[in-house]
C-alpha cells in the first residue's frame, strides 16, 4: 500500500496506523559486517565494528585514517587547478598596492568565504574589501552594476567566492572594461567556463584534485593557504591572525552551514575548526554564541548546523548579509554585541515567514494533484529570502523535489530541493530547460534559478515531466539508515566514548543510529513549544532509558502498547540523575513493517 502524502506528517489516530501495511519512514539497517572486516577491525568494540564498516572503512588503517580526521593525500593546494595563477595575479596586486575586492555571496558560506579571503588579503598588506551583493536589489552571483561601481571604485582585481562559476556574461563584461577575473566556486560549471585570470573549482573539467565537495569557503582557504605560503617561502612576515587556527573557524562554519559532506578534507577542516570555535578567539563570533546560549567548550558541528549557522543566513534571507560579514571581522566586543543581536532577532523573523510560506507553498503545490512528483508554488509575496526553506521544508515532508519561487513583476526567482534515493538532480534537471531560463545553477540536491513570467509556464511543465519521467512508480518515502539493531543492554556508556571518535558528524558523516523494537512506554509527557515534542521512558523488561522525540508530540494520546524506535545513543547535558538518553528520530507500533 502507498502511504498518501498527507500521512507523511499529519498525525494519525492508533487505529488508523495499525491498519497501514507500510509505515511513512523506510527503516533501513545496514547488512552485517563481512568476516574479513570483522577479523580486520578486531581491536574495535563490536558495535563500534559494524558502524566504521558501514562507513566504508574495512581495515584498521582505513578505520584509524578516518577516526584520525586526516586530511587525504595530494591536497596541497598547488595541485588544484587555477591557483598558481591566482597567486600570481593577487601577489602582483599587494606588491603594486592595486585595489582588490572580494565579491561574496550572501549564505553563510560566501560571507565567511568573503570574511576569510579579506582577512587573509589584509593581513598580507593588500588594499582590500568585501563586497556582498544584496539578495533583493541585486540577486546570486556577479552582476554588471556592481563590476562598474568596483571598477569606478579604483578597483583592478575582483576575486569572488561562493560564486561566479556561470556568470559568463558578467566576467566577459568585466574584462571589456580592463577589470582582472579570480573566480573560486565549488557549484557545477556549465558547458562553457566564463573567461577570467584563474579558475578554481574542484568541479571543473580535468581537475585531478582528489576532493570534489569542499564548501565555498574550503576553496577559498586553499587560495588563502596557497597565497600565505607563497609569501611565507619569500620570507614575508606572516601575522598571528593568518594561521589555521585563526582561519579554520571560519571554514568550519561554512562547511556545515552549507552542508558539505563532512567527509575527507571537509571533515579535517572542521574537526579543527571546532576546536579553534571552542576558544573563540574572533570577537564576533563569541556573541553569536553567547546569544544562542551555548556553551562555547561543547560545540559541535551540530551547534554549527541549527544555531549558529541560521544566525548568520538570517541577515543575507531579510535583508543584508553585511551584518553577518561585519560580525565575523570586526574586533569591537560592543559592536559585535549589536549586530549578534541583530542576527538573532532577523533569526526569529526568518523562522516565522517560512511557517507562513511553507504553509500556503504546501497547499498550493498540492492543489491540483496531491501525488505530483514535483512540487511547486509560487507567489508575489513570498520572500525571496526564505523561499530555499520553505521548499526544503516541502522536501522533507513530502519526499519528492520541490520548488518555491517569488514571481516579480518580470521575473520569478526560485530555490529548488530534491532528494537523494533515487537521486533527483535537480541542477541537471534544470540544465535540461535552459533554453528557458535566464540563468540557473546549483547542486544535485540544491539549486536556483531565473526566469522571465512568459517562459514560466512552459518550464514548470517541462519539470513536472522530467520528474515524472525519472521518479514515476518509485517508492517516494524517506530513508532512514540505522546501522545495526540493538538490546538497550547493548548501550553502554563506553560506547558514547567510541561515538565521540566519529565527530564532526552530519551531512555525509551521519551520527550512529540504531533500532530496539518491541519496548514499553513506561511514562510519557509532551513537552516544548505547543507540547511539539514527546518525552519518554522506555524499557524493554531489563533496562530503562529516557528517550526524547522532537517534532512528535501528537503521539502522546495514541501510543501504542508495543513500540519500535529508530533513534540515537547520546548523553543527555541536561539531566545529571539521567546523564544518557534515547534520542529519537522515529518510532511506530511494532508490527508494522517498515
Amino acid at each position: 500500500m502507498q502511504v498518501h502524502p498527507l500521512l507523511l506528517h499529519k498525525p494519525c489516530e492508533y487505529a488508523i496506523l495499525c491498519s497501514m501495511t507500510q509505515w511513512k519512514n523506510r527503516w533501513q539497517i545496514a547488512p552485517p559486517i563481512s568476516d574479513e572486516a570483522n577479523h580486520a577491525l578486531a581491536g574495535y568494540p563490536e558495535i563500534f565494528r559494524q558502524i566504521l564498516y558501514n562507513r566504508g572503512y574495512s581495515t584498521q588503517e582505513e578505520a584509524q585514517h578516518y577516526l584520525d580526521a586526516r586530511h587525504p593525500e595530494g591536497t596541497n593546494p598547488f595541485n588544484m587547478l587555477g591557483v598558481p595563477e591566482a597567486v600570481d595575479r593577487i601577489e602582483s596586486a599587494i606588491n603594486n598596492q592595486e585595489l582588490i575586492a572580494v565579491y561574496g555571496d550572501f549564505d553563510a558560506d560566501g560571507v565567511t568565504s568573503t570574511a576569510l579571503l579579506y582577512q587573509t588579503l589584509k593581513g598580507l598588506g593588500a588594499q582590500v574589501k568585501g563586497y556582498i551583493p544584496h539578495r533583493i536589489d541585486e540577486g546570486y552571483g556577479l552582476n554588471i552594476e556592481a563590476i562598474d561601481n568596483l571598477r569606478e571604485e579604483g578597483r583592478r582585481l575582483i576575486i569572488t567566492v561562493d560564486c561566479g562559476i556561470r556568470a559568463l556574461n558578467e566576467a566577459e563584461h568585466a574584462q571589456r572594461i580592463g577589470l582582472d577575473l579570480i573566480i573560486t566556486d565549488h557549484h557545477t560549471p556549465g558547458d562553457q567556463l566564463p573567461p577570467a585570470i584563474a579558475i578554481i573549482n574542484p568541479k571543473q573539467i580535468n581537475e585531478t584534485y582528489p576532493v570534489k565537495d569542499l564548501a565555498g569557503v574550503g576553496v577559498a582557504y586553499k587560495l588563502a593557504s596557497a597565497l600565505i605560503a607563497r609569501r611565507r617561502e619569500q620570507g614575508y612576515e606572516i601575522p598571528d591572525n593568518l594561521s589555521d587556527e585563526h582561519l579554520l573557524d571560519l571554514v568550519a562554519l561554512g562547511t556545515v552551514a552549507d552542508l558539505a559532506p563532512l567527509v575527507d578534507e571537509n571533515r579535517a577542516f572542521v574537526r579543527a575548526g571546532l576546536e579553534s570555535i571552542r576558544k573563540p578567539h574572533r570577537q564576533g563570533l563569541a556573541s553569536l554564541i553567547a546569544i544562542a546560549e551555548l556553551n562555547p567548550n561543547k560545540i559541535k558541528a551540530s551547534h554549527i548546523s541549527f544555531a549558529l549557522g541560521p544566525r548568520l543566513n538570517a541577515a543575507g534571507r531579510l535583508d543584508s548579509a553585511l551584518v553577518a560579514y561585519e560580525l565575523l571581522t570586526t574586533e569591537d566586543e560592543r559592536i559585535s554585541g549589536k549586530l549578534a543581536q541583530e542576527l538573532d532577532a532577523q533569526n526569529y523573523e526568518r523562522r516565522e515567514i517560512t511557517h507562513q510560506i511553507h504553509t500556503q507553498a504546501e497547499e498550493m503545490a498540492l492543489a491540483d494533484d496531491p501525488d505530483v512528483c514535483l512540487l511547486f508554488a509560487a507567489h508575489p509575496d513570498f520572500k525571496p529570502g526564505v523561499v530555499g526553506l520553505a521548499a526544503s521544508r516541502l522536501t522533507e515532508l513530502y519526499y519528492r523535489p520541490a520548488i518555491v519561487a517569488h514571481k516579480g513583476e518580470i521575473y520569478t526567482r526560485a530555490s529548488c530541493r530534491s532528494i537523494p534515493e533515487p537521486e533527483f538532480h535537480i541542477t541537471e534537471a534544470l540544465d535540461k530547460c535552459a533554453d528557458l531560463l535566464v540563468r540557473h545553477g546549483g547542486h544535485a540536491a540544491a539549486a536556483g534559478f531565473t526566469v522571465h513570467n512568459d517562459n514560466l509556464p512552459a518550464l514548470v511543465e517541462r519539470l513536472k515531466a522530467i520528474a515524472e519521467e525519472q521518479l514515476a512508480g518509485e517508492d517516494l518515502r524517506p530513508n532512514i539508515q540505522a546501522d545495526a539493531e540493538v538490546f538497550l543492554v547493548d548501550l553502554e556508556p563506553s560506547l558514547l566514548d567510541d561515538l565521540d571518535k566519529m565527530q564532526p558528524t552530519g551531512y555525509g558523516n551521519p551520527q550512529a543510529v540504531f533500532v530496539t523494537p518491541e519496548l514499553d512506554v513506561k511514562r510519557s509527557k509532551a513537552v516544548g513549544r505547543d507540547r511539539a515534542h514527546l518525552k519518554m521512558v522506555v524499557n524493554d523488561e531489563r533496562f530503562t532509558y529516557d528517550a526524547i522525540a522532537f517534532n512528535q508530540g501528537h503521539w502522546i494520546n495514541q501510543i501504542p502498547p508495543k513500540i519500535d524506535l529508530i533513534y540515537s545513543f547520546e548523553r543527555n547535558d541536561f539531566n545529571t540523575r539521567f546523564p544518557y538518553q534515547l534520542n529519537v528520530r522515529d518510532m511506530k507500533p511494532s508490527g508494522i513493517p517498515d
